[in-house]
């Protein structure tokens, strides 16, 4: 760590201690951007209900708003999010979360799945996605499911958040290429 800190990004244990000392600040979407709309800040992205948060604005939350403290957003908008993740009760948002950390923004990613067939096999038909092409998706409700959630953890953006790189693509361990995918 001393050689990140002493080329990379001075200060980096100072950040990393204090975000794994800090408390967790949880705020839903709909408080999120309320939060960036009284911000006197001027965003790149313009900010609204109903937008997918941009990497300026989860940094402003996380550095900013919330003094380097890790944040997790939750109830996010259905209409940005996908079919599969379970509609809550307001008809609006959906069961869904976001880690934010300074510098980074999003860390992990993730959301309770619909369980419930019906409602699963409705929000496909809003989508316009083909329920024969998701037959064995739906299958999986359709013959007993439970409650259940899934998260992503970006391995890239752990490196970045760990290492203070500046760039993404410098802590990507393959080359990426258009047309370079054989499979």
């Amino acid at each position: 760590m001393e050689f990140f800190n002493t080329w990379i990004e001075k200060g980096i244990i100072t950040r990393l201690s204090n975000v794994a000392e800090k408390d967790f600040v949880q705020l839903t979407y709909t408080d999120a951007v309320e939060l960036l709309l009284k911000a006197k800040k001027n965003f790149e992205f313009p900010v609204t209900w109903g937008c997918d948060l941009q990497s300026e604005h989860e940094r402003y939350i996380t550095e900013e708003a919330f003094s380097g403290s890790p944040v997790i957003i939750t109830d996010y908008p259905k209409d940005i999010k996908s079919f599969y993740m379970r509609e809550n009760a307001d008809g609006k948002t959906v069961a869904a979360m976001d880690v934010l950390v300074p510098r980074v923004g999003e860390l992990i990613g993730g959301s309770q799945r619909e369980e419930r067939l019906e409602l699963l096999e409705n929000r496909m038909e809003q989508l316009g996605l083909k329920k024969e092409s998701y037959w064995w998706y739906l299958d999986l409700r359709r013959y007993g499911s439970v409650p259940h959630a899934g998260f992503g953890l970006g391995f890239e953006r752990l490196v970045q958040f760990a290492t203070g790189m500046e760039n993404i693509r410098d802590v990507i361990p393959f080359p990426r290429t258009p047309g370079s995918a054989e499979f």
